[in-house]
C-alpha cells in the first residue's frame, strides 16, 4: 500500500470525531479533565445534541457551562456502575435511567435526578398507509400493528435495542402491551409471548445504532439518495418524527397506540461522586431549564414535550397524555427481551466482514483486528459486549484480502451449539496473517457476489458489509469501476449497506464515498480501538 500521512492527514486525526459543546470542543469520547466551578461535566447521550443553543443561553443566564462526552446509553450505564464516572464526571444525561437503576450498584451512584422534558416512542406512517390499514382514526393497538405486521402490510425501521433506547423502548412498549397483565414484565412472561412478539418483527426491514441515523436512512431511502428499497414507516421518539415533518420531507402521521407507550424523560442526573460546586451548577442550570419560557423552548427547538405543567402542548402533539406501559422490574427480565430479539425474535443478520491483511497491516494493527473479531465471539464478558456478540441464527463470512481477495469462511452460529462457529471464528482470526498489496475494491465485489449466492437460498436477513482497510486501494478495480459494478447487483441486494472503517493511513474520501454510494456509514477506527468500532457496527446490522 502508498502510506500518505501528510501533516494535513495529521491534522485531520487530531480534530476527528469533536463535537460541539458550551465554550471550547471537546471530544466526545473522552472524560472532561478536572472539576471546575461553574462548569458541569456531562456524560450524555449523543442525541442530546440538540440541546446546545438552549445551554448556550443557559450558560449566559446562569453562569453553568455544560461540558458533554457523549456515550451510548450501555456504554454509559457500564461507565456508571464500574464506578469510570465517579471523578470524571459531575452528572449524567440519557434518555431514562430505567435500566441503569436495574444494574447492581447502579441506584446508589445516582443522586438527584431532574426530569427536563419527555418524548414517547411511537409508530409514524405514511396517511395513504394508515387509511389502506384502516387506522385513520389513529385509534390502533400494538397487538393490531402486530398482526398487520406479521402479514408484511408494511414495513419499517428501528433503532438496534442494545444500542439506542428508542429501539430499547419500542421493544419493552411491544413486549409490555401484548404481554397484557398491566405489571412489570417477568422473563416467563417474555417467553409466552414470542410468537406474537416475532410477528411483529417480521415487518422490520431496516436497522440502526442511533435515532438520527435511522431517520436519515429512511428519508434518503425515500428521496431515492440511497439506493435501498423503502421503508414504510419508523419507530422512533415522537420528536425525531415531528422534527421529520417540520422539515417538510415525507410526512408521516405519529401513531400513539391506544394501549400504551414507553416514554424517555431525560433525567438530568447528578452523580452521588460529584463535590459541592457541581452540585451547586446542577441546581441552578435544572432550576433554569424547568422555567416556562425555557420548557417552551425547548419544546419549539427539539420537539420534545415540556416536564412544566404550566407550558401548553404545541399543536403538533396529536395526544396529550398516552398511557405509559410497565418497565421490566428486573435486569433477568431486560436480559431475557433484548437476548430474545436477537436469537428468536427479528430477521437474522448475514454479514461479509472484508479484512486487510496487506503488509502495512503487520504487528499491532493485525493484533488489533484478531482481538476485536475475537472479542464478538462471547469473550467481552462486559454489559455492552453481551449484546454486541454475534448471535444464534447469524451468519457471518470472513474475507481476508491484501493483492486479491483470500478464500472467505462462512460460518452460522446454530442456536442449539453456539460454540463450533465461534470457535473457528476466533481460529480464522488468529491465522490471519499480513502481506501484499491492498485490492479494496474487488475485494468488496467479491463480498458482494459471496452476497448474492447466500441470498439466493436464504434471503430473508438483514445483510450489510464491514470493511477494515489501513491504506490506499492500489491493486484490481479502482472507485469509479466499484460504484458502477454496485449499481448492476441484483435488486435484493441493492441497498446492501457497506460500513467502512476508518483506520491507519486510509482515505477518508475514498471510505466516504463508499458508504454514500452503498447507504452505508463510516466509523472511525483512529480515535478509539477497533473492539470498540466492531461493537459500535453491531448496531446496524
Amino acid at each position: 500500500m502508498r502510506t500518505r500521512l501528510t501533516a494535513l492527514a495529521v491534522a485531520a486525526l487530531l480534530t476527528v470525531g469533536l463535537a460541539g459543546c458550551s465554550g471550547d470542543q471537546t471530544d466526545p469520547k473522552q472524560p472532561l479533565g478536572q472539576s471546575k466551578a461553574g462548569v458541569l461535566r456531562v456524560l450524555a447521550g449523543s442525541e442530546l445534541s440538540d440541546m446546545q443553543p438552549i445551554l448556550d443561553e443557559a450558560a449566559k443566564a446562569t453562569g453553568v457551562q455544560v461540558k458533554f462526552t457523549f456515550s451510548g446509553t450501555l456504554e454509559g450505564a457500564q461507565t456508571v456502575v464500574d464506578g469510570k464516572a465517579d471523578g470524571a464526571y459531575d452528572a449524567i444525561w440519557f434518555s431514562s435511567n430505567r435500566y441503569l437503576t436495574l444494574l447492581p450498584g447502579g441506584q446508589k451512584k445516582l443522586g438527584t435526578q431532574t426530569k427536563i422534558m419527555s418524548s414517547p416512542v411511537v409508530l409514524g406512517l405514511p396517511a395513504a398507509m394508515l387509511q389502506s390499514l384502516g387506522w385513520q382514526d389513529g385509534k390502533v393497538t400494538w397487538s393490531q400493528i402486530a398482526d398487520a405486521a406479521g402479514q408484511r402490510k408494511f414495513s419499517y425501521g428501528m433503532t438496534d435495542p442494545s444500542a439506542s433506547n428508542s429501539g430499547f423502548s419500542a421493544l419493552v412498549g411491544v413486549a409490555a402491551a401484548l404481554a397484557g397483565s398491566g405489571s412489570a414484565l417477568t422473563a416467563d412472561q417474555i417467553t409466552a409471548i414470542t410468537p406474537r412478539l416475532k410477528q411483529f418483527f417480521a415487518a422490520q426491514t431496516l436497522s440502526a445504532g442511533s435515532s438520527g441515523w435511522l431517520s436519515d436512512a429512511f428519508q434518503k431511502r425515500a428521496s431515492g439518495a440511497d439506493p435501498g428499497p423503502k421503508v414504510d414507516g419508523l419507530i422512533n421518539y415522537e420528536s425525531v418524527l415531528l422534527e421529520m415533518n417540520a422539515g417538510g420531507r415525507q410526512p408521516l402521521t405519529v401513531i400513539h397506540p391506544s394501549d400504551g407507550v414507553v416514554t424517555a424523560d431525560y433525567p438530568l442526573t447528578l452523580l452521588t461522586s460529584a463535590n459541592s460546586d457541581a452540585r451547586d451548577s446542577f441546581q441552578r442550570l435544572t432550576d433554569h431549564l424547568r422555567t416556562p419560557d425555557v420548557q417552551r423552548k425547548i419544546m419549539d427547538t427539539t420537539h420534545r414535550r415540556p416536564i412544566a405543567p404550566q407550558v401548553p402542548l404545541a399543536k403538533e402533539f396529536t395526544d396529550a397524555s398516552p398511557v405509559e406501559l410497565p418497565f421490566p422490574g428486573t435486569e433477568q427480565a431486560v436480559d431475557t427481551l433484548v437476548s430474545a430479539y436477537f436469537d428468536k425474535l427479528r430477521r437474522p443478520s448475514r454479514t461479509v466482514y472484508v479484512l486487510d491483511t496487506s503488509g502495512s497491516m503487520e504487528g499491532d494493527r493485525l493484533q488489533g483486528l484478531q482481538a476485536a473479531l475475537i472479542g464478538l465471539t462471547g469473550v467481552d464478558d462486559s454489559l455492552v459486549g453481551r449484546y454486541r456478540q454475534f448471535h444464534a441464527r447469524e451468519q457471518v463470512t470472513l474475507l481476508p484480502f491484501s493483492t486479491s481477495p483470500g478464500n472467505p469462511v462462512t460460518l452460522t452460529v446454530d442456536p442449539n451449539n453456539r460454540q463450533p462457529a465461534l470457535d473457528q471464528i476466533k481460529q480464522t482470526a488468529d491465522g490471519l496473517e499480513a502481506g501484499g498489496d491492498t485490492a479494496i475494491y474487488t475485494s468488496l465485489e467479491r463480498a458482494y457476489q459471496i452476497l448474492e449466492q447466500q441470498s439466493d437460498s436464504d434471503p430473508d436477513r438483514f445483510t450489510s458489509i464491514v470493511l477494515m482497510t489501513d491504506g490506499e486501494n492500489n491493486e484490481g478495480d479502482d472507485l469509479n469501476g466499484f460504484k458502477s459494478f454496485v449499481a448492476g447487483v441484483p435488486d435484493r441486494l441493492k441497498g446492501t449497506p457497506v460500513f467502512p472503517v476508518l483506520f491507519g493511513e486510509g482515505s477518508q474520501d475514498d471510505m466516504n464515498a463508499i458508504a454514500a454510494a452503498t447507504g452505508g456509514k463510516v466509523f472511525d477506527g483512529r480515535s478509539e480501538s477497533l473492539s470498540d468500532v466492531f461493537k459500535d457496527i453491531r448496531g446496524y446490522q
